[in-house]
């Protein structure tokens, strides 16, 4: 072996290989052999990307919706999931606010790639007004919150798991978002629109398990993703899953109830009041034919025989005509002011007689120590030996009701090892008036 070193030999020592040996291909030509593979794994780094690009996941994606269809998507999940944020607000009793929704064309099989995590799956169909179902995708985890809120919990120490009851709960917290969205939509399409009691399901995206047989694993359809947020405690992204049918049945059904707004001719205006009828006046009798022979002028009034012995006027006499309109006043007829009699203002005299008709009938008389509300979850908590407090203070008199009617006060005695109660105040008749009127 030679004590001298060749060029080649440093080299390799410099790349961190060994000494060749005799018969070995020289260093210098190692990294060009290597090239291609390094070469391959940038090919597939650059590859990765695009596994997660929307575009790959579903082939001709921009034919499927336009984009003015993906903006009335988004403005029908906009209003309609404000709604739903509203009922859901007074369903937990704290703030719930859903930001605005970003409208894709997705397939299942992406998004369970995307998303490999246990989620609640709400299955709503369409009964009325539009033909197909849709799903409604929260997290395992906001879902046990919700349940939690929905039972009376604050939230904080949500369940670990989903139980029935805490998806009979969450089930009904989403019955009546989707019931929201349904009566949005039908103000939006101008239609009845109605839905199904929902179809709750868990499903772990990050398994092979079946999610739902609306759609097939590689078809396409639109996802309109929402995030929600509910006073500190929830901030996440929810999805609404429509098959590509409904999506454009939404989508016709919104522009054809736009367009018949814009050509349906505005009411016309009211025709004016008729002008008021003129004044009535009298109208004027025809004149008489003329008599065939003028009768004789009437006597003068000293001329009249007495009462008894008038005679019937002679055949032919016409009596004088009377125009029309005019008053006719009597005379010789009293007239006075209408008097009335004075009111009583004294206390009306009862018939103690009316009274006994009905001084047997029962009445149901109650002591009434004080009240207090409770959730359902406190009530089932209750147990033997537990404490209601109730919203009265100690020796403060207690409400004697008659009929549920409040009649007087008064306070607890012990007579003859008996409960009592001693009359301290009467309720004044105004009160108990107004308490009858309630």
């Amino acid at each position: 072996m030679s004590d001298t070193i060749s060029q080649e030999e440093i080299d390799a020592l410099l790349n961190g290989g060994g000494i060749p040996a005799a018969g070995d291909a020289p260093a210098a030509e190692a990294p060009a052999a290597e090239a291609p593979a390094d070469d391959a794994s940038a090919v597939d780094a650059s590859a990765a990307p695009a596994a997660d690009d929307m575009s790959s996941a579903v082939p001709d994606a921009d034919n499927i919706l336009s984009d003015m269809q993906k903006d009335a998507l988004g403005e029908i999940g906009n209003i309609s999931m404000g709604s739903a944020a509203t009922t859901l607000s007074v369903l937990l009793g704290h703030k719930v606010s859903i930001t605005t929704p970003m409208v894709s064309i997705d397939t299942m099989a992406h998004i369970r790639a995307n998303y490999p995590m246990p989620y609640l799956f709400v299955e709503v169909g369409y009964t009325v007004g539009i033909d197909g179902n849709n799903i409604l995708a929260i997290q395992a985890g906001d879902a046990c919150i919700i349940a939690d809120l929905m039972m009376g919990g604050d939230g904080t120490n949500p369940p670990t798991d989903l139980n029935e009851i805490h998806m009979s709960a969450v089930g009904e917290a989403m019955n009546q978002m989707m019931g929201a969205v349904s009566t949005s939509l039908s103000t939006m399409f101008n239609k009845k629109i109605d839905i199904s009691p929902p179809k709750v399901s868990l499903v772990d995206l990050g398994t092979p398990e079946p999610v739902t047989e609306i759609v097939d694993n590689d078809e396409a359809v639109v996802k309109i993703s929402f995030r929600m947020e509910v006073d500190g405690l929830i901030d996440s992204e929810i999805m609404q899953i429509l098959p590509i049918k409904i999506a454009t049945e939404m989508v016709d059904s919104l522009m054809n109830s736009s367009q018949e707004e814009e050509v349906t001719p505005a009411p016309p205006a009211p025709a004016p009041p008729p002008p008021p009828p003129p004044a009535a006046q009298v109208p004027t009798p025809p004149p008489a034919a003329p008599a065939p022979q003028a009768p004789p002028p009437p006597p003068p009034p000293a001329a009249y025989p007495p009462q008894e012995a008038y005679a019937a006027p002679p055949q032919g006499y016409a009596p004088p005509m009377q125009t029309y309109g005019q008053a006719r006043v009597a005379a010789g007829v009293p007239v006075a002011p209408a008097q009335f009699a004075p009111l009583a203002t004294g206390p009306v005299q009862v018939n103690d007689a009316n009274i006994g008709l009905i001084l047997d009938v029962p009445l149901q008389v109650s002591v009434e120590l004080g009240r207090t509300k409770k959730s359902i979850k406190e009530v089932l908590e209750l147990a033997n030996g537990s404490i209601v407090e109730l919203d009265k203070l100690a020796g403060e008199p207690v409400d004697i009701n008659v009929n549920g009617k409040l009649l007087a006060k008064g306070e607890v005695v012990v007579i003859d090892e008996n409960f009592g109660v001693r009359i301290t105040d009467i309720v004044s008749p105004e009160e108990r008036a107004q308490r009858l009127s309630q």
